[in-house]
């Protein structure tokens, strides 16, 4: 499956450990089957989607 242009929600797990970015333009690394965080600049639940650069 590819997860490369999957948006994932607050709450939900990585799928694959990398880079990914959020709505608000903000970049996160996690590790597969880490939790996504709400938004670091608002604070509120957001999209993340995998980080392609």
């Amino acid at each position: 499956m590819d997860h490369k242009n999957r948006e994932y929600r607050t709450g939900q797990g990585v799928p694959e450990a990398g880079e990914y970015i959020c709505q608000s333009g903000k970049r996160g690394n996690f590790k597969e089957k880490e939790a996504f965080p709400v938004c670091p600049v608002s604070g509120e639940e957001t999209y993340w989607k995998q980080d392609n650069q």
